[in-house]
């Protein structure tokens, strides 16, 4: 029977405790990249589709206190939309500098075994190298896929943050129509 905890034994075997930090980062940076996915697609789209609906009813809309009105609103959905963003960047910036970490602290621990052996065995000394380096390349694997998400979504919400205003002004075209 396979279990999956053997090959993450051997990994974490590999890598070094760091690495099960870095992978408690990446699962939080995805379960915020998942979250805020759901929430575009079930919840943001609501919210627009009420906050379009509720200026479009209303009487006054080119005053000066109707466009503040506007406006406000508009913030309001958007920076719900981007409230994760900082938490995102943070764990995105915590990878790479986690994967130098468990580098550092693997080269130590190769350093203190070629002390303690005092033999300069090169094939220890890689084997060490390659254990050492192994969180660095993890860390900065999940910081390129984490900054690929959080480039997507800051896209996103300018793109959205523009169609909203076009879709409110529409609205009320519509409904003068």
């Amino acid at each position: 029977m396979w279990l999956p905890i053997e090959p993450l034994g051997r990994l974490i075997e590999a890598g070094g405790t760091v690495l099960v930090l870095i992978a408690v980062v990446a699962m939080a940076l995805f379960s915020l990249a998942l979250e805020r996915g759901l929430y575009w697609r079930f919840h943001h789209r609501r919210a627009r589709r009420e906050l379009i609906e509720r200026w479009a009813m209303r009487r006054d809309h080119v005053s000066w206190s109707a466009l503040t009105l506007r406006e406000t609103w508009a913030r309001e959905l958007i920076a719900r939309l981007r409230r994760p963003l900082p938490w995102l960047r943070l764990l995105v910036a915590l990878c790479p500098l986690l994967g130098l970490l468990g580098t550092v602290t693997g080269m130590i621990q190769v350093f203190d075994s070629l002390a303690l052996t005092q033999a300069g065995q090169a094939r220890a000394m890689a084997d060490g190298v390659a254990r050492a380096t192994l969180p660095t390349l993890t860390g900065m694997a999940v910081a390129v896929v984490g900054l690929l998400f959080v480039t997507r979504l800051e896209q996103v919400i300018r793109r959205e943050d523009q169609r909203l205003h076009d879709r409110m002004a529409r609205a009320v075209e519509a409904r003068h129509a």
